[in-house]
């Protein structure tokens, strides 16, 4: 089997952000939240990295990010289009939304092969614990007829921002293995606890802050691949046609399908790691004092990279 490969998903546009928060620099030597966690996923084992991005951001890209890895770690660019799309289907009028996380990781998916890879998002902090977990996971699995995936699953409290409300797949899982995801576009730290909304903040529900979420850390063989175009599909038949300008891809939801039609089996891959983000600018400062922490823990060189 060949070797687990990185995918990043780069291409969001981070609407709340304000900007490419992706290449948004935190560490004192101009490092990335990106940076940490390709170091990270080098030193659980990955050596090969694809990156999705879209292409109007590639020179940003390559000064922010793609110069400093020479000689660090294997890389390979891939572009997230609009205009991919279905044979038969074409791009609705007034749609400049990328199609979503789902087929952001099939762009990838594409040219990998037969190497199993793990999915992650640009902007979000793991820590070290989830991509050594992931990169076993790969190392070990074996292809078959029901689908072989991985979570990395996080804990609630881990995940939230003090500035404003974040979107989670809140994971329903028993004995380690996941029986399906509920996205909650609305989750906020409130002053008696985290809980999250259906109706724009008029009436809350509590979430324990031990539920497990996903962060869109993801295992999966290279037989993901096939399913992942035939979801693709059906999105294009189904939702699309419901909502032209804003219906997503989300790869959360492909994995549901799967698991409801029987196809498919996740582990959950449990990471007791705090994650950091950007969602709002006003996330920054804390993710840049905790860089720093980490940094002068030990945890990481500076610089990163060594240059």
């Amino acid at each position: 089997m060949s070797e687990p490969v990185l995918v990043v998903m780069a291409a969001g546009m981070g609407s709340r952000y304000g900007g490419l928060k992706q290449i948004d620099p935190v560490g004192d030597q101009g490092e990335k939240i990106l940076d940490y966690s390709l170091y990270d996923a080098r030193e659980a084992g990955f050596q090969k990295v694809i990156f999705i991005i879209k292409e109007e951001n590639a020179q940003d890209f390559q000064e922010a990010v793609f110069s400093k890895l020479q000689g660090q770690i294997d890389y390979q660019v891939v572009y997230q289009k609009l205009e991919d799309v279905p044979e038969g289907f074409s791009v609705p009028e007034g749609r400049v939304k990328p199609w979503g996380t789902g087929h952001a990781a099939l762009c990838a998916a594409r040219v990998l092969g037969d190497a199993p890879y793990a999915v992650i998002n640009a902007d979000d902090f793991y820590g070290r614990e989830g991509f050594e977990k992931i990169y076993q996971f790969l190392k070990e699995s074996k292809e078959g007829p029901v689908l072989d995936l991985a979570m990395v699953g996080f804990y609630l409290r881990n995940t939230v921002t003090e500035n404003g409300y974040v979107s989670r797949g809140v994971c329903q899982v028993k004995d380690h293995m996941l029986e399906g995801i509920t996205e909650r576009t609305r989750i906020e730290q409130r002053e008696d606890g985290i809980a999250y909304s259906e109706d724009g903040g008029e009436t809350w529900v509590p979430l324990p802050g031990d539920t497990v979420v996903s962060m869109n850390l993801w295992g999966f063989p290279a037989g993901f691949t096939a399913a992942l175009e035939e979801d693709y599909r059906r999105f294009f038949q189904e939702d699309v046609p419901k909502n032209p300008e804003k219906a997503e891809f989300y790869l959360p939801f492909a994995v549901n399908r799967l698991l409801d039609q029987g196809r498919a089996r996740v582990t959950v891959l449990s990471s007791a790691d705090k994650w950091y983000g950007v969602t709002y600018h006003e996330d920054k400062a804390t993710v840049v004092e905790a860089i720093r922490a980490m940094t002068r823990q030990g945890r990481y060189p500076a610089p990163l990279w060594g240059k």
